[in-house]
């Protein structure tokens, strides 16, 4: 007799347990949702912005600067998926000429590789999301950009 009413005692605080962590997990979804601002998409501790104007380089990074962040910088390949994903045309990534031949993410750190400049003053980096290729091009071009802001 015990030992079934041990047994029924586990099982209620298993199920008790269970469903106390399905409710724990729809909250957590839910608080995760809201985490970005409207308008932005969550990738990993970031989140992310696709202008719905177009305009410089310069324009695009204070833009990113106002809405708390800056302009994209993509540090692996899965941020670049992520990042080629979210636009079918061109914008304007974190990504310069700080001298010829030396190119530089705005948080300073070094492009490993280079972009080609083969239309000359292209000191400014551009995707290309529907063929999924990086471009550079003269900062004064005007088209979309793609911010990004820590989560925390």
């Amino acid at each position: 007799a015990k030992l079934t009413e041990l047994s029924n005692e586990v099982t209620r605080l298993q199920n008790l347990s269970s469903k106390s962590l399905s409710v724990c997990l729809i909250i957590l979804f839910a608080v995760l949702d809201k985490i970005c601002p409207a308008g932005w998409r969550m990738f990993r501790c970031s989140c992310y912005f696709l202008s719905t104007t177009s305009g410089s380089w310069n324009k695009s990074r204070e833009d990113c600067g106002n809405r708390g962040g800056d302009l994209v910088v993509i540090s692996d390949d899965d941020e670049q998926k992520f990042v080629f994903a979210l636009t079918e045309t061109s914008a304007w990534i974190g990504l310069r000429k700080e001298t010829e031949g030396s190119w530089k993410w705005v948080d300073g750190t070094a492009l490993k590789g280079q972009p080609d400049n083969s239309g000359g003053k292209e000191d400014c980096v551009q995707i290309w999301g529907n063929s999924k290729t990086w471009n550079d091009d003269k900062c004064d071009a005007k088209i979309k950009w793609i911010c990004e802001k820590a989560l925390m």
